[in-house]
Parts: structure tokens; C-alpha cells; sequence
């Protein structure tokens, strides 16, 4: 089961290039929205992949990824079993010391409710959300504003700190530097309220011949 969008990418896609010709002109380079939708998960279950995912490759962390859930025969990563989990078996998964220490703060804050559940989740705003889950250890607000884009489907998630959309951004609407975050901010208020399609597209200049 996918996560649906919460917008309508046409109507999206008209909005933004109506308001930001040299977005639009990247819109029509890149072509039709294909943003992947992804698999529903848990909050637990989102937020765990997104500790395994940092700062190494996606080859690699999926494979710490498949052998993490192999962990959990059956059905899929719960935070009462992760507690269960020796520190043994995490690092023979491939967890690295810093890794488990979030793993295992995750499950504790998913047990005693700092992790809201996924219907808490669909009745919050992005705002809200970043405040709750920057408070498990290792997660900030990009890996919120990820779950917030490529697993609730929200709208209007502009991560400003992001380096592929802050190179796109340069790309496509020029300028010797990176863009700051508080400028890239500034600008892309025209883009609401459906800045996480002008982040898709920013994101895709970085591929183009």
C-alpha cells in the first residue's frame, strides 16, 4: 500500500509556472511529475528508515536496511521489539554505534508518545510534526521535511537547507553561489502552497543534460 498524494500535481504544476517563469521553463525541460510514492509505513517504521538512510549511500544503506528487517521475522519493525534487539545484532545488521543509539531513542519516544502515531500524524500540521520528531535523537528538520514530502504526501515542504535543491534552484534560476536558506525561503513564498512540487523539480535540474 503507497502513500497518496494530498494535491493534485496538475493543478500544481499549473499554479507554479503561472507564478515563476523560470520555473516553469525547468518544469517543461524535466517533464510530466513522477515523484515515486512510497510504501505506507509506521512513524517508527519512517523514521527508522530515515536514521539507517543517513549520510551513506543508498546502495549501502539499503542493504543495512534489508538486514535490519530481517531482525524482525514476520512482520515488520516495532518499536518494543527494536528494545528487544541486542546491541550485538544491530551492529551485525550494520548499525553503526551512533545508529543504535538513535534506533533505540526512536523506540523509546514512539512507546511513551513523543512519536505520534500515523493518525495523530494525518490530523497535524508540517509545523507540528517537525517540532515532535526533531526530538528523537539523530532526526533534524530535513529528515522530517523528507517524511513529510516522500511519506505523508504533504504539499508544501520547501527544504531550504537541502543541497540538491539549493544547487537546483541555482541552476535553474541563476547566480554565481548557492543560494542561502533564508533567501531560497524568500523566494519560494510564491510557491506555496505547493512547494514540495517546485522542490521535486528543483531536485531533478541537478540530472539534466
Amino acid at each position: 500500500m503507497t502513500t497518496p498524494l494530498k494535491y493534485d500535481p496538475d493543478l500544481a504544476i499549473e499554479q507554479l509556472s503561472a507564478v515563476d517563469a523560470k520555473l516553469a521553463r525547468l518544469i517543461q525541460r524535466v517533464g510530466p511529475f513522477a515523484m515515486p510514492t512510497r510504501e505506507k509505513m509506521s512513524p517508527f517504521q519512517m523514521l527508522l528508515h530515515a536514521i539507517v538512510y543517513q549520510q551513506i549511500t543508498t546502495k549501502a544503506a539499503a542493504s543495512i536496511h534489508a538486514r535490519l528487517e530481517a531482525l524482525f521475522p514476520g512482520r515488520k519493525p516495532g518499536p518494543r521489539r527494536m528494545q528487544k534487539l541486542s546491541d550485538e545484532a544491530l551492529r551485525t545488521a550494520g548499525m553503526s554505534r551512533g545508529k543504535q543509539r538513535a534506533a533505540r531513542d526512536l523506540a523509546d519516544k514512539a512507546l511513551d508518545g513523543t512519536v505520534p502515531t500515523r493518525r495523530q500524524l494525518e490530523r497535524m500540521d508540517d509545523e507540528a510534526i517537525i517540532a515532535r520528531l526533531v526530538q528523537v535523537r539523530g532526526i533534524g528538520p530535513w529528515s522530517a521535511e523528507m517524511m513529510l514530502i516522500f511519506q505523508l504526501g504533504r504539499p508544501d515542504v520547501l527544504p531550504v537547507t537541502d543541497l540538491g535543491v539549493r544547487k537546483g534552484f541555482q541552476l535553474s534560476h541563476g547566480g554565481r553561489e548557492l543560494p542561502e536558506p533564508k533567501k531560497l525561503l524568500r523566494y519560494g513564498e510564491r510557491w506555496r502552497p505547493y512547494r514540495s512540487v517546485a522542490s521535486w523539480y528543483l531536485w531533478q535540474a541537478n540530472y539534466l543534460p
